[in-house]
């Protein structure tokens, strides 16, 4: 399938990228503490940064999940199906991924971003578009939108093939 070299190279970039924005996270929280409590000079750049990476981390790993299809999920209902029917089921799971990420995600954080870059919303301490943070919401979401296309594709193409035996 065309789509799994893109799968894969998405996966990396995302599992990268999360690391280094962990990596800055826990520097900062670090660096929190140390001057706070031996500089007695707390850092109010730093508490902004670290929230604004968790927002960061939380959203592409929840992406990463659904590429991992480690999402949560309830699948009780997996384990009553046939063998033969849980691509069908699967299908259904994540054309519901799909929906919810482009409407809510991708269009919610796109309009999202619209609305903090016309009003000229600022961050307390760094002073940077609030927009800016935001921007992680259609990224994640479109990236949700891309991994729950793959796994449709395949898992319609799992169910051709076993339709054509």
């Amino acid at each position: 399938m065309i789509l799994k070299p893109l799968k894969l190279a998405v996966d990396r970039a995302i599992a990268t990228f999360s690391v280094l924005v962990m990596v800055a996270l826990v520097v900062c929280v670090v660096w929190q503490v140390f001057s706070r409590y031996v500089l007695n000079q707390p850092s109010t750049l730093t508490d902004e940064l670290a929230r604004f990476l968790m927002i960061w981390v939380g959203l592409l790993g929840a992406s990463y999940t659904v590429g991992a299809q480690r999402h949560l999920s309830i699948d009780f209902l997996a384990m009553l199906l046939p063998e033969q029917k849980k691509p069908l089921l699967s299908m259904v799971v994540n054309t519901l991924i799909l929906l919810f990420a482009g409407l809510v995600i991708v269009s919610g954080g796109l309009k999202l971003i619209d609305k903090t870059l016309a009003t000229g919303q600022l961050s307390a301490a760094m002073q940077i578009p609030m927009g800016y943070v935001y921007i992680v919401l259609p990224l994640s979401g479109a990236i949700m939108m891309l991994y729950s296309l793959y796994f449709i594709l395949s898992d319609a193409r799992a169910l051709l093939n076993k339709g054509a035996r």
